[in-house]
């Protein structure tokens, strides 16, 4: 178990992503695959008000009542980015998060969100207007914790920054993309996490598929993977990041692993980190994650890796869903 963040509250060292529920994963399996989880002692659930149109949260909500395993586990989810058309500065005003959120304790059937986090940073709007309608949610009890995804490290310090100047709530979390393909955060968000005692739960840590061997050229991507179903996987697929794969898959077989157990392994142990997400599709991509949960990351194999990809480089870009991030991969 790991600390998250400055909470008092420790978690298991794997946080279960449901992005696929309810697109493609069909919510019988999405709800068996949640059981699964928690029985394998997963206690953080990551889902947003986006996901396949609200559709997680939903069968999230059902399952957990269904079930009466809510006070099992913590959920966290997402806001800021619009369910519908919207213009780009209303996402982080206090009508859309206050209303996302009722809508979010509606479909998760709880009477609070346990980690409430910005879906990705605003330029527009002022990030002291929107930690006010965050605060109001915590003094109003629906929200215990919040954090940010994807932010740039200058302004989860900015946010810090005004916690302790005006007393809203500060980012206990930053959840950023990171896998052995793109390791960019280590240049100035994790030294800021570990500084300040903020939890890192990264997302995509298999590099949304590429480090579970599941892609074998650029030009092609098989039918219901990941990249086929959003151009922004797609052109995180290059021939360095194909390479990197091959010489992981090498890595792995030497330690009776598979591929995307080692990238899940990697990313699990890394300095910093606190919990990477797997967002698995299906249950048996479920169980080959959770048979990392005891595993540490050998000496020999982080070396390796570091030559791989050199520690704060990347050879894919996964911050091309964020429109801060300048630099090209």
């Amino acid at each position: 178990m790991r600390p998250l963040g400055p909470t008092g509250v420790d978690i298991a060292p794997l946080v279960l992503g449901t992005m696929n529920f309810g697109d493609p994963t069909p919510p019988d399996e999405s709800t068996a695959m949640l059981a699964r989880a928690i029985d394998a002692g997963i206690t953080l659930i990551d889902t947003a008000d986006v996901y396949a149109g609200g559709e997680s949260e939903r069968i999230i909500g059902e399952a957990l009542a269904a079930s009466g395993r809510r006070d099992d586990v913590l959920l966290a989810t997402k806001v800021g980015i619009p369910r519908r058309a919207a213009p780009p500065d209303t996402w982080h005003r206090r009508e859309h998060i206050v209303a996302s959120c009722d809508q979010s304790l509606r479909s998760l059937r709880t009477d609070r969100i346990d980690l409430y986090q910005l879906h990705r940073s605003s330029m527009l709007v002022p990030q002291d207007e929107t930690l006010a309608a965050l605060d109001e949610l915590v003094l109003a009890g629906k929200v215990r914790w919040i954090g940010a995804s994807s932010f740039p490290a200058w302004m989860v310090m900015e946010a810090l920054g005004l916690a302790t100047q005006t007393g809203v709530p500060a980012f206990v979390s930053e959840q950023p993309p990171y896998n052995l393909l793109d390791r960019r955060i280590e240049n100035e968000l994790v030294p800021l996490c570990e500084r300040y005692g903020l939890a890192i739960l990264p997302w995509s840590p298999l590099g949304g598929g590429i480090l579970a061997g599941r892609y074998d050229t650029v030009d092609t991507v098989p039918d219901g993977s990941r990249a086929a179903r959003r151009p922004q996987a797609r052109k995180r697929i290059t021939e360095a990041a194909l390479g990197v794969a091959t010489a992981l898959a090498a890595l792995a077989r030497e330690r009776d692993l598979t591929t995307s157990q080692l990238a899940l392994l990697w990313a699990k142990d890394q300095p910093g980190v606190t919990a990477p997400i797997v967002g698995p599709r299906t249950m048996a991509q479920l169980d080959d994650a959770l048979g990392i949960l005891d595993r540490e990351l050998d000496d020999d194999a982080r070396a390796a890796c570091d030559e791989l990809v050199h520690p704060g480089s990347a050879v894919s870009d996964f911050f091309n869903t964020v429109a801060w991030m300048k630099a090209k991969v």
